[in-house]
């Protein structure tokens, strides 16, 4: 499984990133975490507002900062 995390690396990327490492950390899960910064990349995913979740290619969350327990859920269903 491969989460990442879009955004320039504003607070609200930041807060996204951490949640989603803790959410990991307490899902037991091996998953790979990978912050996506590159504006191209971004627009790729069709993503017009960040901080944006992907997990395995698909775009879950977009302009909102999840909690871990939502984050955890998206793992779970994934």
């Amino acid at each position: 499984m491969k989460i990442e995390v879009l955004g320039t690396g504003c607070s609200k990327c930041k807060a996204l990133e951490e949640a989603a490492k803790q959410a990991v950390a307490k899902s037991g899960k091996f998953v790979q975490i990978e912050k996506v910064e590159d504006i191209q990349k971004i627009m790729e995913y069709g993503v017009m507002s960040t901080p944006a979740l992907v997990i395995d290619g698909k775009v879950l969350s977009t302009g909102k900062v999840l909690s871990v327990s939502d984050i955890i859920e998206l793992i779970k269903i994934q």
